[in-house]
């Protein structure tokens, strides 16, 4: 199965859909690092992350992996080795901080654009995230917390999402 976001409002998988919020500036087909675009294609997601000190392990057929304090997600241009992978914060290299005081990432799921052999500078740390509001992400697709809760119940390792 496959979760489908065809506009900036609402994501669809299986027979549900779920209020949701996208980049800032839309969609692009031509992303890159800071332009606060969600990509357009169709990626794979990688697992669960989330936040044991504040949330009950979630209920998921993916890999769940608990957020530590050091954790970040490479967004440094500069790093070839590290841009777009998880990275330990006491690294020399700009990174997404995992381990926020806010809510957003007390659970996300990356979701696998420019993976593999990425183009550095074509955009990073892209995930399914916590929202509360639903204002415009920096790039990411953001859910309320009880709807990220039932997606991650319905999501297997092979679930891809299509951002048309």
């Amino acid at each position: 199965m496959t979760i489908i976001i065809k506009n900036k409002d609402y994501l669809i998988f299986d027979d549900f859909q779920f209020r949701c919020c996208v980049g800032k500036k839309g969609f692009s087909n031509d992303k890159f690092e800071g332009d606060k675009k969600t990509p357009i294609g169709e990626f794979s997601l990688e697992n669960l992350y989330f936040r044991k000190d504040r949330k009950k392990i979630p209920k998921t057929r993916l890999k769940i992996i608990k957020i530590k304090k050091n954790m970040g997600w490479c967004d440094d241009i500069k790093s070839k080795k590290n841009y777009n992978k998880l990275i330990k914060m006491n690294s020399k290299f700009r990174a997404e901080k995992l381990f926020r005081s806010d809510y957003k990432y007390d659970f996300f799921i990356p979701i696998k654009y420019n993976w593999g052999g990425k183009n550095i500078g074509k955009g990073s740390a892209i995930f399914i995230h916590i929202t509360k509001n639903y204002k415009p992400t920096a790039g990411c697709i953001g859910l309320s917390e009880k709807d990220f809760l039932i997606l991650a119940k319905l999501v297997k390792r092979n679930t891809k999402i299509k951002i048309i």
